[in-house]
């Protein structure tokens, strides 16, 4: 890693500071994250900045995409924690679309685990810099001086000198090769609950999303697209739009052919937004539907269970499973299914895009923003840096906004209206034309021997990729979409993996938890069925599994597993359940993803088809946590989407177009359904792992054992009592 000192004309340039100071950059050698498997990319720099200006006030840029997640405030403090800043003086800033910031995308769970070590180094070295200052305005060494809450104190005589004062001289002072990091029972802020840094922007309604960026001579334009995947405008009769006050154009923007790029459709262009939606209506369009209007959820489920449950292509083996098969004592087989998801973010999708002669500017609440500029340098055939892209706060995105469709199309119609425009999706359009989580279904048959081990596991899925973004052709799972199967903690011989023609008959996107989702839900359920045939204690059960492991190197993690499992059973008072009123039980479930081990213990009352969920104890080890607070909230959150996916979300399509609509149709939980959740994290001197994606899993096969429990009903199809449409 190298850190520097940068040039302070340069960054008060760019950053449009006032004042002078020391100034931080962290760069990491990116083919070292590559080859370490923690980002794909190799080329780059990352890079993070402190600023502090001579009147004490500190600046840190946090290159992560703020979505709700308080990635911009967990970051940032690792920073002050190593560097002794006084967090009241710490502003936090976004920082924009920068090959500076390295990879800036936001996702698969891998902000912290990313960047922990950067940021606390890039802390350590202001800090070392601050006490050498000291250490020369007071000719004494540096080792007679320590820095505390943004000052720097002499031992010997308790003298103190204020960051602020010592800004400038540290500015000049040599870069530590290797900054020296705090013990952990030192710190001040890691692992503590420290309240988000905006938090009362967001209370009063201050924070600014992507949606409320306003700029002069701003017009407003509004989208529809075609119902179908693939179609295309047939006919479009926009007279009465037209005569609308306030409606300046009517726009056809064509399908473009590029991941992440606009589906096409017609745009309304308007003084206001609501004009511009309203006018929407008045279109008069007729689709060519295209070969996906044959698309039918509900048949093409039952066609995934059907393809999983005939042999299917080869994607990984080990050991001999019709040996395993052919000597069992106890033979059990099952399918899971689940439907498609839609992300539904509170903030639909928004931007501003200005396209000018020779510039482009883009305002976005985006996850990803060097794939915008990836996105419209392809189509103003521009250099992708020379797309200046500025990153809003997302007000949930899920996974959406990984995928901005909605910038692109603001792009095309700026471009074709000369003006900048505010494009902002209705909920409905997202809803209908979004991208989603996959369908899918899952057979798993077991062989077991007469004392309850497991002997074989075939594991067959059926499911349309989200390598079906990149490659429309493929007409089923890849083998490396399956890796969660073949590199499960379960300790069984003798298994076999085999993928089933799945078709992507729509967008398939990166949704929460993505494959965990569905995976976690086939392996847990199915182990709880497994114990009740071996009539053995579904605790007691999969600790066996998890005993038979024998793989030397997944050992630490068996017992992580173990451990966080025995967490949420204990803290669920899973020994003593058999006291539990009539028609009460508990139901745990583990999985491991995201590099995290999460456990949950959901404990309902079923009372004939109704499910009300009582209690969860949710037990999450992601080794060291940064917030406290901020991984609680996580998990609360997941609690949240897991109880929507296990009993009430689905999107349906019929005739190629989906069903739902919005919240009245696609029922997410409300606050009057949310249990009392008890979120248990151990301590942990493990580097951080992943936290904003596995706590999704674990909920619904925790649910359905615990139902099966208090019912004797199993369900195997997500959601249990779909109140979609």
């Amino acid at each position: 890693m190298t850190i520097s000192n940068v040039s302070r004309r340069n960054f008060l340039k760019t950053a449009g500071l006032a004042t002078g100071g020391l100034v931080i950059s962290v760069a990491l050698p990116m083919n070292a994250l590559a080859e370490k498997g923690i980002i794909k990319d190799s080329g780059g720099e990352l890079n993070a900045f402190i600023h502090l200006a001579e009147n004490g006030d500190t600046i840190i840029y946090c290159g992560r995409c703020e979505m709700g997640q308080g990635i911009s405030t967990a970051l940032p403090s690792a920073v002050a924690d190593e560097m002794e800043a006084d967090w009241q003086r710490v502003t936090v800033k976004q920082g924009d679309a920068d090959e500076k910031y390295g990879p800036q995308a936001t996702g698969g769970s891998a902000s912290i685990r990313v960047m922990y070590q950067p940021m606390r180094e890039a802390g350590a070295t202001a800090k070392a810099m601050l006490i050498a200052a000291a250490a020369k305005v007071w000719k004494t060494s540096p080792e007679n001086c320590f820095a505390q809450a943004h000052f720097v104190i002499n031992k010997t005589n308790q003298q103190k000198l204020a960051y602020g004062e010592l800004a400038s001289i540290a500015a000049n002072m040599p870069i530590p090769e290797k900054p020296v990091l705090k013990k952990k029972s030192d710190f001040n802020y890691i692992g503590k609950e420290l309240p988000r840094h905006d938090q009362a922007a967001v209370v009063v309604g201050k924070r600014i999303y992507g949606v409320d960026t306003k700029l002069p001579g701003l017009k407003y334009a509004a989208m529809i697209h075609c119902p179908v995947l693939g179609g295309a405008l047939k006919s479009l009769e926009k007279t009465e739009a037209l005569k609308m006050k306030g409606v300046i154009d009517v726009i056809e923007i064509p399908r473009f052919n590029i991941p992440f790029g606009s589906i096409g459709g017609v745009a309304v262009v308007a003084d206001n937004s609501w004009t511009a939606q309203q006018a929407v209506k008045k279109l008069k369009i007729t689709w060519d539907l295209g070969e996906n209007a044959i698309y039918d959820t509900k048949e093409y489920k039952q066609q995934l269970v059907k393809n999983v449950e005939k042999p299917a292509t080869l994607a990984a083996e080990r050991g001999d499973i019709e040996k395993a098969f052919g000597a069992a004592k106890h033979k059990m087989s099952a399918t899971y299914t689940g439907g498609h998801l839609s992300h539904a973010p509170m903030e639909p999708n928004a931007s501003v895009v200005w396209v000018q002669k020779d510039s482009c500017e883009v305002w976005a609440s985006t996850q990803s923003p060097a794939d915008i500029q990836k996105v419209l340098g392809q189509y103003l055939t521009r250099e992708p840096k020379d797309i200046v892209v500025h990153v809003a706060m997302a007000g949930g995105a899920f996974g959406r906004k990984f995928k901005c469709d909605y910038v692109h199309e603001a792009a095309v119609i700026s471009e074709k209206t000369g003006v900048p425009i505010q494009l902002t999706w209705t909920r409905e359009e997202d809803m209908r034309t979004g991208y989603y989580h996959s369908i899918n279904a899952q057979h798993i048959e077991a062989s077991m021997d007469d004392q309850g081990n497991v002997t074989g596991w075939l594991h067959r899925a059926a499911f349309p990729s989200i390598s079906t973004l990149f490659d429309p052709s493929l007409v089923r799972t890849p083998a490396n979409s399956l890796e969660d199967i073949t590199n499960h903690l379960f300790g069984i011989e003798n298994c076999r993996i085999e993928s089933g023609d799945a078709k992507a008959h729509t967008r398939i996107g990166w949704y929460r938890a993505v494959y965990a989702i569905f995976y976690g839900f086939a392996f847990s359920t199915f182990a709880d069925e497994l114990a009740y045939k071996a009539n053995k204690d579904p605790l007691s059960f999969v600790n066996q599994i998890f005993d038979n492991n024998n793989n030397k190197e997944q050992q630490a993690n068996v017992k992580r597993a173990k451990d966080i499992l025995a967490i949420a059973a204990e803290k669920s008072g899973w020994e003593n359940r058999k006291s539990l009123p009539k028609g009460q039980a508990i139901g745990l479930a583990v999985h491991y993803s995201f590099q995290s081990f999460v456990a949950m213990a959901v404990h309902v009352e079923v009372n004939g088809d109704d499910i009300k969920v009582l209690n969860v104890d949710c037990a999450i080890d992601c080794g060291q946590v940064l917030n406290l607070d901020g991984a609680t909230a996580q998990m609360e959150g997941a609690v949240v989407m897991g109880m929507s996916l296990a009993l009430s979300t689905e999107i349906t399509f019929r005739e190629g177009a989906v069903v739902n609509s919005n919240f009245h149709d696609y029922p997410v939980m409300r606050i009057t359904d949310m249990p009392n959740v008890r979120v248990h994290i151990p301590d942990s001197d493990e580097s951080p792992t992943g936290l904003g994606e596995p706590g999704v899993a674990p909920f619904a096969p925790a649910l359905s054992n615990a139902v099966f429990a208090a019912s004797g009903k199993r369900y195997r199809d997500l959601p249990f009592k779909p109140m979609s449409v």
